[in-house]
């Protein structure tokens, strides 16, 4: 299958993977930022009082460093209006331990993991923003 470019829409993809932390966990602070613009985003993590707001802001500069570079560095993501296009969040593999208990028994302790997926686009077309540049001069 071949996949057509869109030149004006570029998207960046990051992926977090085996976040020692459980999906469910980490899907309340998904939700937060899904849809919106990068600097609403980064601001939203800054102030969100969950551990995973730190992984998911670590997550979120890579996918716009990972933007910026796949534009060859012509490119600053403050010109180009970029937004949270996907992000989610699905478990990963978990580590079975067991923990000894009374009367001779085991119980179970399941350390979680998850897998997060990241996806940058820009709002404002590459050409649109290039030809308004050059009318400029």
């Amino acid at each position: 299958m071949i996949k057509s470019l869109n030149k004006d829409k570029m998207e960046a993809v990051a992926k977090l993977r085996n976040c020692p932390m459980s999906a469910r966990k980490m899907r309340l602070v998904v939700d937060l930022i899904r849809g919106k613009s990068v600097d609403d985003a980064l601001n939203i993590l800054k102030y969100t009082k969950k551990e995973a707001a730190v992984w998911v802001e670590k997550l979120l500069l890579s996918a716009i460093s990972n933007w910026e570079n796949k534009n060859d560095m012509t490119y600053s993501a403050d010109e180009y209006d970029l937004y949270v296009k996907t992000i989610f969040s699905d478990e990963g593999t978990m580590l079975k331990r067991f923990r000894p208990a009374p009367h001779g028994r085991a119980h179970r302790i399941r350390k979680r993991t998850n897998h997060v997926t990241l996806v940058v686009q820009n709002r404002i077309a590459i050409e649109a923003l290039d030809a308004a540049e050059i009318t400029q001069e």
